[in-house]
């Protein structure tokens, strides 16, 4: 498989089934590379694999983290080669270690260590025994901290950093070293009113602030415990979802290329507050 530079990442959970044809369909034709799309606790991440690759016919497709404890590693390798050889090798399989309460309180695992949990998941899933064969293995992990880093250089293809900055794109490369994807989501919001884009990222970024992981990452990165108060400073929303004309957004996606980047995917945020992805952003960096 060959990735391609340019992404789509979209909240598909609150999608409904025209809305999830179109989304496919579209990204399609406006020729994106890959579409990116989140597990959470609505659509079950590899079945929403399968609908949307059979509604495209060269769109790649990517899980934007399926979560290791919603199915075994058996399973994951079975969804990975079952997608690929079905759909001519277009399917990105995105794992993660997800978030306690995704793990513990909605599913009722024990959430173990992360790093030893994933490496015990990747040799699980490269020795499992499954008769479909896939043309190639193409699998990313949600890799933001140096040891899960380097396990995605080491087991997989490479790496899909979430909520990063491109100071971090950087470090990333620097640990996957050459030959690793890189694959970077960026949040955007296209409007040239600061209240307006940060009112958006506010109300974007709350559910991730409040969870551990990132706060720790964000914290490494030089993000004060003063940034990351409340509803975050303007300092780190700006950081997090760029804004701007079209020129001052496409300057930020140029620097995650610059630190590294193959491919950065973008999460365009509707100015307006609604729960659509913003379509004329989506058309206008299409290009």
């Amino acid at each position: 498989m060959k990735i391609g530079k340019r992404g789509l990442w979209v909240s598909t959970n609150g999608l409904d089934l025209a809305q999830l044809a179109r989304l496919a369909e579209e990204a399609e034709r406006l020729k994106y590379d890959v579409l990116w799309y989140p597990e959470s606790l609505a659509y079950e991440s590899l079945s929403l694999g399968g609908f949307l690759l059979g509604r495209t016919q060269r769109l790649c497709l990517a899980s934007g983290i399926a979560n290791i404890y919603a199915r075994d590693a058996v399973t994951a390798m079975a969804g990975h080669n079952t997608l690929n050889m079905l759909y001519k090798d277009r399917f990105i399989l995105g794992l993660g270690v997800s978030h306690i309460p995704l793990v513990e309180g909605a599913r009722g695992h024990i959430y173990a260590r992360p790093v030893a949990t994933m490496r015990a998941y990747l040799e699980a899933m490269a020795a499992a025994k499954i008769t479909i064969q896939a043309p190639s293995r193409n699998v990313v992990l949600a890799a933001l901290g140096p040891n899960m880093l380097a396990l995605a250089r080491d087991l997989t293809q490479g790496a899909h950093p979430y909520c990063v900055t491109p100071e971090h794109t950087a470090l990333a490369r620097d640990i996957l070293g050459p030959g690793r994807w890189l694959c970077v989501e960026q949040k955007i919001c296209l409007t040239n009113d600061a209240a307006t884009a940060r009112t958006v990222a506010a109300a974007q970024m709350a559910r991730y602030l409040a969870l551990p992981n990132y706060r720790n990452n964000w914290l490494r990165l030089g993000f004060t415990q003063d940034d990351l108060a409340g509803q975050g400073s303007e300092r780190f929303l700006d950081a997090m979802v760029a804004w701007g004309d079209e020129a001052s957004i496409r300057a930020r996606i140029d620097a995650h290329y610059a630190a590294g980047a193959d491919h950065v995917c973008l999460q365009p945020f509707d100015p307006s507050g609604g729960p659509l992805p913003d379509w004329k952003a989506i058309e206008a960096f299409a290009g």
